[in-house]
């Protein structure tokens, strides 16, 4: 698969740059996709979440009713949980939501999430570029030029570069990451993936494919 190299004014620079079939072109496993993805949420979430059971709420320990003639159930403490007060029965308790993945399913689920946008042509490769300094302004004007501006944009750099991170930042759909930090979540939310002409050789090393 070949794909035309624009340059930021979204002009056909006349060369073309060939995507590696092993990454773009397998038979995409949708399954990978979705346990990569699963583990990537459960990754985020904190598990700090807490309720007090019987045995840590505070209240005196002395019967509060007769055990006989009150014609109602026998109680024996003000934290039972069926008053209210009461400690939770079997309440949250902090815990890590994160599980493990095989590096080599890992690495499937990328290629079949990349596949998978270069069979619906929401693949673009971009000469490389930079910004003397941070400007939000210019990366609008290239957007408007890629005719990506209302799209949810993932653009891939082959390393990090402060002045394209922060002029993007405060863009609500751009999302910037290095090759290397591509995760199959980023992927599959962005419609419409952008390469700098140097990210695609390091998919080639990242999948150790040299």
């Amino acid at each position: 698969m070949e794909l035309a190299i624009l340059n930021t004014a979204g002009e056909d620079t006349g060369r073309k740059i060939e995507l590696n079939d092993s990454v773009f072109g397998i038979e995409p496993n949708e399954h990978a996709i979705y346990l990569d993805v699963k583990q990537f949420l459960a990754n985020q979430r904190q598990g700090t979440h807490k309720a007090k059971e019987r045995a840590e709420i505070s209240g005196s320990t002395a019967k509060i009713k007769k055990q006989k003639g009150t014609g109602t159930a026998r109680a024996g403490s003000i934290k039972s949980p069926i008053f209210r007060g009461g400690g939770r029965i079997f309440g949250p308790r902090p815990r890590n939501y994160g599980f493990k993945l095989n590096k080599k399913l890992k690495q499937l689920a990328r290629k079949s999430a990349l596949t998978i946008k270069a069979q619906n042509d929401a693949l673009m490769v971009v000469e490389d570029f930079n910004f003397e300094a941070p400007k939000t302004k210019n990366f609008v004007e290239i957007q408007n030029s890629l005719k990506v501006a209302d799209k949810k944009v993932l653009l891939v750099l082959s390393e990090d570069n402060k002045n394209i991170y922060l002029s993007s930042r405060n863009l609500k759909n751009v999302n910037v990451v290095r090759v290397s930090d591509l995760a199959t979540y980023d992927i599959m939310k962005a419609s419409t993936l952008v390469f700098v002409e140097s990210s695609v050789k390091g998919l080639d090393e990242m999948f150790k494919l040299n």
